[in-house]
């Protein structure tokens, strides 16, 4: 089940499988597409706040809604349009990982643009303790988030990583204290949904685009963006209210 909520402009998904642990499986999956394309749509939703009911994140696949055959490409057409649709929005997403994010619980927090971590959770990206490899986008987002180094010594080993790690690779903005974690969480999102959200999606595509890129195509790339950018109804507002010495009032357009 995924509960979907909106506070002050953030879209709030959570999910809500809390005896599972929160495990992954087709219909939760499915309906986790469809909220996300609802809140690429809405104009009003400014932000995506993803998290978990109770004490987990997610604790990855439902091993027990892995088919009898092991199709494992069957399984991951229910993930793939869910992590193309999360890389592809247009507004911030952060992941607040309350608890454990292990497998493809932790992939999920990875696809988000940022995460915010409860200082009791962790995450373990838990494939090989079953003989899997990494799946639903993992082995692309972790060593570009981590590095090479760090990401396959994670994979190989399947830590346990706490928050001290995580802030120190970088995999996480902030640690909140778990109690009233998600009342912080939320409003690290709201603040990102008061931003120039489509400043927000430019810088998003150049950054990961120009991660392959050379250094002439990188600044033509740039180049194209700020004219984008620049056109914006929140880059003029921006403009007055530096000259006005107030602070903007970003719409997102």
């Amino acid at each position: 089940m995924l509960k979907v909520t909106t506070e002050e402009g953030v879209r709030v998904l959570t999910l809500a499988r809390p005896d599972r642990l929160n495990a992954l499986e087709p219909g939760l999956l499915r309906g986790l597409r469809k909220a996300l394309r609802e809140a690429a749509r809405e104009e009003g939703v400014r932000a995506v706040l993803l998290t978990g009911e109770g004490r987990a994140f997610s604790a990855g696949q439902d091993l027990e809604a892995v088919p009898a055959d092991r199709d494992y490409l069957r399984v991951l057409d229910d993930y793939i349009p869910v992590i193309e649709a999360l890389f592809a929005l247009e507004k911030p997403t952060v992941a607040a990982v309350n608890g454990v994010a292990a497998g493809a619980g932790m992939s999920l927090a990875l696809a988000c643009d940022l995460r915010v971590m409860a200082e009791g959770a962790f995450f373990s990206p838990a494939f090989v303790r079953v003989g899997l490899v990494p799946d639903a986008g993992m082995s692309y987002f972790l060593p570009r988030l981590v590095g090479l180094a760090r990401a396959l010594d994670w994979c190989y080993r399947s830590p346990r990583i706490g928050p001290e790690e995580a802030l120190t690779a970088g995999l996480v903005s902030a640690v909140f204290p778990q109690e009233g974690f998600f009342a912080s969480a939320l409003a690290f999102a709201k603040e990102l949904g008061r931003g120039p959200t489509r400043a927000y999606a430019l810088t998003k595509r150049a950054l990961w685009r120009n991660l392959e890129a050379d250094l002439a195509d990188a600044l033509a790339y740039e180049a194209e963006s700020q004219a984008a950018a620049g056109a914006t109804e929140d880059h003029a507002e921006g403009l007055r209210a530096f000259l006005e010495k107030r602070p903007p009032g970003f719409r997102g357009r």
